[in-house]
């Protein structure tokens, strides 16, 4: 999608056009156009036990097309919500795929949900069927009563009672599909947020949500593809960057994936993942690469990998991480900047000098990402204000499923409103402040946590951290910061004191923490990021 870097980010910007045609199906276009070569490798999946299987485009297609044989014989049509309740594993590419190509609408779901998250998805949803393990089909047995729309749940491990055998049946259906003509217009895929500012919506994607995330895709792996590329991620394929960023893309291009994701993510498993399939190109969250920082390089091995990229997206990193990252894999990592309802419209590039310690990164070409005021007016260079995208945008959702009014708040005017402040210089780089709701405001300054997080964890004792605002009658509001160390805390009031001139030394008597707590681990989100209203309530 991107034109060939011959003059800088400049030349990029100056030269992309998108290309949306009227008709298109993800489906098709990451699946099927590839299955004519019988040996294209499509997935490397890593099974639990350690084996490898390994499944090629012209595999999916076939496994696709008879799981969407089996969706239309069963009354599924165009338009009906199908639910994929499984980890990383071929079955939920399968699910995907058929889904499209049946032109109904899918809908992700993350395997550690528990039942009450489940039944408010499924049910407002409306999902017809679903598809799971066992694991998902014994919490859908506690809530089926409650689902009237979902008349069939298929099991991809067995047939538990009220279910069906997902393989019997696709043993049973004819390779032979048709895709429907999908418009790129058309509605595909159903995101829900991470619950992070209220209830979950449901973010309503239309087919051409994989070309609007293309760009982003290949900034953020250094122009992407390249000969030998192989991506993996440890995040799950429900949430929109396992999806989206990995997957799709990769699919698109003809590039295999790499399928697994641990129970519990290990930093050494990871590396000796990366390792022994030759993965090129990871998607790392914040969270793992946290993990594999504290982790001690001899225990690491990050020596035997052979990355040619790492992205991150989610959480800002700092000059420290980025840092750590030279030093241990010998890159740079690419941070990038979306959200569900807006993925991938900000990214760095080190390999055509987009890169700033403290930045995110510059607008990915095609998209108008500005920082506005709450008149929807774009703020000088170097004020803070809102991150907002210009509409239409390829990658921007269709809207709230079920919920206009939560859709007409989310833009002012053209733009739609990310609830994150941030900041852009005249260099066009744009820095991450905080959310809305996360700014600190004390003493009359607003400080965003993220600089104070990334200081606090340049110190030798410190994990992770999470930093928030505390009420407080004189100031408004104190810097509060929760931490997890390396080791236990033998003089805590030596520590604190130590901490507080760290951070007073390096950023600023306005910005050091009031006060610290130490804790064994941090409140996060599914998709890896701080709950910082869950460390608000334990302020």
């Amino acid at each position: 999608m991107l034109p060939a870097a011959t003059d800088g980010y400049s030349g990029l910007c100056r030269d992309f056009s998108w290309d949306i045609p009227e008709f298109y199906n993800i489906g098709v276009d990451a699946c099927d156009k590839w299955a004519d070569d019988p040996a294209r490798l499509a997935l490397i999946h890593r099974r639990a036990d350690g084996t490898r299987r390994d499944y090629t485009f012209a595999q999916m297609r076939r496994l696709s097309n008879r799981f969407a044989n089996v969706l239309a014989r069963h009354g599924v049509r165009r338009g009906d919500r199908v639910a994929i309740l499984l980890p990383q594993c071929p079955e939920t590419a399968i699910s995907h795929i058929a889904t499209y190509k049946l032109g109904a609408i899918a809908v992700p779901l993350f395997t550690l949900f528990g039942v009450d998250a489940l039944e408010y998805r499924l049910g407002n949803c409306a999902a017809r069927a679903l598809v799971t393990d066992q694991a998902g089909a014994r919490k859908i047995a506690e809530i089926r009563d409650l689902l009237p729309a979902l008349e069939h749940v298929y099991v991809i491990d067995g047939k538990p009672d009220d279910c069906l055998d997902f393989k019997a049946l696709g043993y049973e259906a004819s390779d032979d599909f048709t895709p429907v003509a999908t418009r790129a217009d058309d509605p595909a895929l159903i995101i829900y947020t991470s619950g992070t500012t209220g209830q979950p919506k449901g973010a309503l994607h239309a087919h051409r949500v994989l070309l609007g995330h293309l760009p982003g895709v290949e900034m953020s792996h250094d122009l992407f593809p390249q000969p030998g590329d192989l991506m993996w991620t440890p995040a799950d394929w429900a949430w929109i960057g396992g999806l989206l960023d990995v997957l799709l893309p990769a699919w698109h291009h003809g590039v295999a994936v790499v399928a697994h994701r641990f129970e519990k993510f290990s930093a050494e498993r990871a590396c000796e993942l990366i390792a022994e399939y030759g993965v090129r190109n990871a998607f790392l969250p914040p969270t793992a690469l946290k993990m594999m920082r504290a982790t001690p390089p001899e225990q690491l091995g990050a020596h035997r990998c052979a990355l040619r990229t790492i992205a991150s997206g989610g959480e800002t990193l700092g000059a420290e991480m980025l840092h750590w990252g030279r030093e241990t894999f010998g890159l740079t990592i690419n941070e990038f900047y979306g959200q569900t309802e807006c993925n991938m419209i900000v990214s760095s590039a080190h390999s055509i000098n987009v890169t700033q310690a403290g930045s995110m990164g510059c607008a990915v070409p095609g998209h108008d990402v500005g920082i506005i005021d709450e008149t929807g007016v774009e703020m000088a260079p170097g004020r803070v204000g809102m991150i907002a995208v210009r509409s239409p945008d390829p990658v921007m959702f269709l809207h709230y499923w079920r919920n206009e009014d939560a859709t007409k708040a989310k833009y002012i005017g053209d733009w739609l409103v990310t609830g994150d402040l941030g900041m852009k210089g005249e260099d066009g780089f744009i820095r991450f402040v905080g959310r809305e709701d996360d700014v600190i405001s004390s003493a009359g300054y607003r400080i965003g946590p993220g600089e104070i997080e990334d200081c606090l964890i340049a110190h030798p004792a410190v994990r992770m951290a999470g930093v928030i605002g505390k009420e407080d009658p004189l100031r408004g509001q104190i810097i509060k910061a929760f931490l997890v160390l390396d080791d236990p805390v033998r003089d805590p009031e030596s520590l604190t004191r130590d901490l507080s001139d760290f951070v007073r030394t390096r950023l600023g008597a306005h910005e050091y923490p009031r006060e610290f707590a130490f804790v064994d681990t941090l409140p996060m989100t599914a998709t890896g990021k701080i709950v910082r209203r869950a460390l608000r309530d334990m302020a």
